[in-house]
Order: C-alpha cells, then structure tokens, then sequence
C-alpha cells in the first residue's frame, strides 16, 4: 500500500487535485492524509476513510509520497525530512534544487495545474530530477492526468514560463473578460444581463487571484496597469460601428 500525503490538500488547488483522482479511483480514501494549519475538512465529505491532521511531521511520517501544495510564503513553516520519499510540488518560485536542500530528497518532481483542474480541464506541465525513478514519473503523469491534459517538460524554464501561460491563464481570460462586462455596462447594458446571471463573474475570479499575490496576481497587475481596457473597448466599438452600418 501506497500513502500519499498532501500538505496544504484542503486548500482549493489541492482539493481540485485530490477529488477527481478519488472519484476516478486513482487515489484510494483509506490512502490519503491530508493536513491543513485550519484543521478544515469540508469538500471531503463523500470520502469518510480520508485521514486529516494539522501535524505535518506525523503526516510525513506516515507517508510513501508527499504533495506540497502550499503558498510558497508557506515553506519555510515547513521543517521536514522527506528523505527516500517522492516529493510532488505544485509551488510557483520554488525551484528544485531549492526543494531538496530544504527536504532531503532527491525524489522531486514539479508540476504546475490550474485553476481548471477541478472540473478535469487543466494543463499540467511537469518535470522530474534525476533522482525521480520512471515509477515516480508514471505516478506523476497519472495522477495529473486525473485532472486534465499533462505534459512533461525537460528543464524549469520551461516550467516557469507555462506557469505564466497556463497557471494564469485562466485569470488572464477572466480579466479580458471583466473589461468587456463593464464596456457593456457603460454602453447601457444592465449589468444582470452582461455578466448572464452567473453567480461568480470574471471580476470575483480577478480578485481571488489578485488577493492571493502569487505569480498570477503579478501578471494580472501588470496587464491591468498596461492599460488593456483601452484597446479592448476600441475593438468592442469597432465591431458595434461595422455592425451598425451594415
């Protein structure tokens, strides 16, 4: 038997992760250990046999494989040793080499999904140390794949850009999408019509990312003082002058 421990696994990225691998039967309940600074357990309630604590020694005491999923502001709460076991990070910023002086392992792969990954959209590029074995790589890939489309990169540049193209992506749709919401407002659209009733609108999806300050906050930031709003409204108008002449 496999255990797999997930620091941080109640938070959204990991429970994004974790449910669709539970629901498709990659990850067995009785198998997972979860471990949050909160205690928190909702979002698992159709899993009873998933393990939770808020002690990250004990988690990584009883773990075969451990996933970081933690702000990267987070890591230095982490005192571990992960030595001889497989260490999956789905941190932005913290590079490799960085993960295995702080952990001892030299079992690492870093991955990085998006937002989508709950609903099984997600693009997950990910790469390997040479101290990863292909087992570990085909668990990775695996699991990821419970989540969407994967890929397996070669060197963390690569992974550092698609963290730009994929990780916030979605965010940046969504703030492409909200400049286009409030130009419709502004040219007389009620506002319960231009968002089409959704309950959560490109401008709640703009503020989780924003608030969270992580790499995709920095994207959006500076897209936004670019000045984008300006072009999309030119186009928007461009669009209503042809359509208006026929």
């Amino acid at each position: 038997m496999t255990t797999l421990g997930v620091i941080g696994g109640t938070g959204w990225l990991g429970g994004a992760l974790l449910r669709p691998a539970l629901a498709k039967g990659f990850v067995a309940a009785a198998d997972l250990i979860l471990s949050s600074r909160s205690g928190n357990t909702a979002g698992f309630e159709a899993w009873p046999d998933i393990r939770f604590t808020t002690d990250n020694r004990s988690l990584a005491a009883q773990s075969d494989i451990v996933i970081l999923s933690v702000r990267p502001k987070d890591l230095d709460a982490l005192d571990l040793d992960l030595s001889g076991k497989l260490v999956i990070s789905v941190m932005a910023r913290v590079p490799a080499e960085a993960l295995l002086a702080r952990f001892n392992s030299e079992r690492i792969i870093r991955a990085m999904p998006n937002a989508c990954a709950e609903q099984g959209l997600s693009f997950t590029p990910w790469l390997s140390t040479p101290g990863a074995t292909d087992n570990d790589a085909a668990f990775a890939d695996s699991f990821f794949a419970c989540s969407g489309k994967t890929t397996r990169l070669s060197t963390e540049s690569e992974l550092d850009y698609f963290t730009a193209l994929t990780g916030s992506g979605p965010a940046l749709i969504a703030a492409f999408a909200d400049v286009m919401i409030r130009d419709a407002i502004e040219n007389g659209v009620a506002p319960d019509v231009a968002v089409a009733g959704a309950s959560e609108t490109p401008a709640d999806t703009v503020k989780i990312f924003t608030d969270y300050g992580g790499t995709t906050a920095a994207g959006l930031t500076a897209m936004l003082s670019a000045g984008i709003a300006a072009p999309i409204s030119k186009g928007l108008a461009a669009a209503k002058e042809k359509a208006a002449k026929g």
